[in-house]
């Protein structure tokens, strides 16, 4: 695999890959006014860094990244005050980023209809979700396709109002102003579907108490 090195921004850098290099560009032009080049170069590379270590399949590695870079960056802008926050910020952690967190954010986005923004994060996320929480989740009607596991940062930690913590210990930094709640779950991970469609309904009974506690009335289902 050839390097690509961006002599422009930070002299000696090395891009693995070519596509990390337009990522950069199109970031830093994104953020201009906001971050540095150079910052923008370092999260893009941290984030192609923490995908790598778990991914099995190269073939959605990049779109990945950008995706992930590229909310991580509005999450630190978010905590700098650049980037206003009018909805609730709720992050969802568990320990590998592949089955209740990402259980909870989509039953969050479709319960809420729009009116929090809503993350996940894993404290040893794996490579792919869990098929049966796909499953349990499709079941609802409702797409999980776009989702992957991604490791838990402190930006979207700071980002966030309400953490919710689901099995991953102490992982989770700790910071003065945020709303933290820890919610008893199995791990859906090698369970049989019928159990896991249990924890999801769980999940959205505490979901629906979160919400209600927020004054956000549930859209129907």
């Amino acid at each position: 695999m050839s390097e690509f090195s961006n002599r422009r921004a930070m002299p000696g850098l090395a891009f693995p890959e070519q596509s990390l290099h337009r990522l950069s560009i199109e970031l830093s032009e994104r953020f201009a006014g906001v971050f540095a080049e150079e910052t923008v170069e370092r999260y893009v590379l941290e984030s192609y860094a923490g995908l790598l270590r778990t991914a099995t399949v190269k073939a959605h590695l990049a779109s990945r990244t950008a995706r992930f870079a590229a909310d991580r960056l509005t999450a630190l802008a978010q905590v700098k005050g650049a980037i206003e926050s009018p909805l609730p910020e709720i992050l969802f952690v568990c320990e590998q980023n592949a089955g209740r967190s990402q259980m909870a954010a989509v039953l969050t986005n479709h319960l809420a209809g729009g009116r929090v923004h809503v993350r996940s994060a894993g404290s040893a996320p794996a490579s792919e979700l869990n098929a049966s929480v796909v499953q349990a989740i499709e079941e609802l009607g409702l797409d999980i396709s776009q989702e992957f596991p991604k490791p838990l940062t402190d930006d979207v930690v700071q980002a966030a109002d309400i953490v919710v913590t689901m099995g991953c210990g102490d992982a989770c930094p700790v910071y003065p102003g945020k709303r933290y709640q820890d919610w008893a779950l199995a791990d859906p991970a090698d369970l049989p579907i019928e159990q896991v469609r249990i924890i999801r309904d769980e999940i959205k009974a505490h979901i629906d108490k979160l919400l209600a506690s927020l004054e956000i009335e549930e859209v129907t289902a």
